[in-house]
């Protein structure tokens, strides 16, 4: 019976205050944060070379890379659209959908697939 209570915060009590229920929702968020994958140099220059390949012969990928939430930890965000930009200066890639533009940290990158 306790175990059900504690499963169902809100639903076992008469009023939670916004705070307590901010917090109660941001420690159970933290729970789904994640370290940054640690890559072997051949994959990360195989997605380099993804990126590129995609750019030049323009068709679609889908890039998954690693956000930083807290501290070290964060979560994984994918994406599918066309490489509009690769730029080596800021170290950023330039995703284009029919919605959205995202310019996407080539260091966190940790997956691309066409």
């Amino acid at each position: 019976m306790m175990a059900k209570k504690i499963d169902n915060l809100f639903g076992s009590s008469r009023f939670v205050l916004p705070e307590q229920r901010e917090l109660y929702l941001s420690m159970k968020e933290d729970d789904t944060l994640v370290p940054m994958p640690i890559l072997e140099q051949d994959e990360l220059e195989s997605f380099h070379y993804q990126l590129r390949d995609a750019g030049r012969e323009n068709y679609a990928v889908a890039i998954t890379w690693w956000k930083r939430e807290k501290n070290s930890l964060g979560t994984t965000c994918r994406m599918w659209g066309k490489v509009e930009w690769i730029d080596t200066n800021i170290r950023k890639v330039k995703l284009l959908t029919d919605e959205d533009v995202q310019w996407i940290p080539m260091d966190t990158i940790i997956d691309v697939r066409s």
